[in-house]
């Protein structure tokens, strides 16, 4: 998924970039992105709405 939606069709000059658009995908990723299959809740909010 990261490949497709990240890396194909960028053209990255150095590996600190790449590697700072890899970290910031992964923190969309975790926190912002919402699924349906997750009630429409990101991965983050869906764990943290079973802590009581």
């Amino acid at each position: 998924v990261l490949k497709q939606e990240m890396y194909y069709g960028v053209v990255y000059y150095s590996y600190d970039e790449l590697k700072n658009a890899i970290e910031k995908y992964i923190i969309y990723y975790n926190k912002y992105r919402i699924k349906s299959k997750l009630n429409w809740m990101s991965p983050v909010e869906y764990r943290l709405s079973f802590v009581a």
